[in-house]
């Protein structure tokens, strides 16, 4: 039987097959779910903001796009994955308040989705899906052995993607 690992908010984990990986409460905040394709190693980042230089003395790497996704890639690869067979998936993002489109500083899940797609293209990895935006929170479930990205909402059908 597998077990379904969670990650909590700013904080990223790996998981292998047949085992699941899970986050709650992606508002603004940006699920990273990467695996390599291969030998099936996966992992999942809840990032919650953008850029790590724009705050001092923080030492939660995983809390941050720029550095999150590159420790999730880093550890996979300690855990023998290849970049070059590495493939993304994300979700979350949301505008979660309708004052948010007033002040584009605050519109953090937007500069949250931007963050990570610029990281992963930086990395080298390609983003085949993605489930972002909008004004609602979501929670995901990813299984590395098959890359299947489980999007749940309140009040939505359950997606994959």
């Amino acid at each position: 039987m597998s077990d379904l690992i969670k990650v909590g908010m700013a904080d990223l984990k790996l998981c292998t097959a047949p085992n699941g990986i899970t986050t709650l409460g992606l508002g603004s905040c940006v699920g990273v779910a990467i695996r390599d394709t291969v030998n099936k190693v996966g992992g999942l980042a809840h990032v919650m903001l953008p850029d790590s230089t724009a705050i001092r003395n923080n030492s939660n790497i995983a809390k941050f796009a720029d550095t999150g996704v590159a420790e999730l890639v880093r550890q996979m690869e300690a855990a023998g994955a290849r970049r070059t067979r590495m493939v993304a998936k994300i979700a979350g993002g949301a505008k979660m308040f309708q004052f948010q489109n007033d002040n584009a500083l605050m519109q953090v899940g937007d500069r949250n989705v931007a963050a990570v797609k610029k990281k992963l293209k930086e990395l080298g990895i390609k983003l085949l899906a993605e489930d972002t935006g909008l004004n609602f929170g979501r929670t995901v479930e990813f299984f590395p052995e098959t890359g299947e990205f489980v999007i749940k909402a309140v009040g939505k059908p359950v997606k994959s993607i």
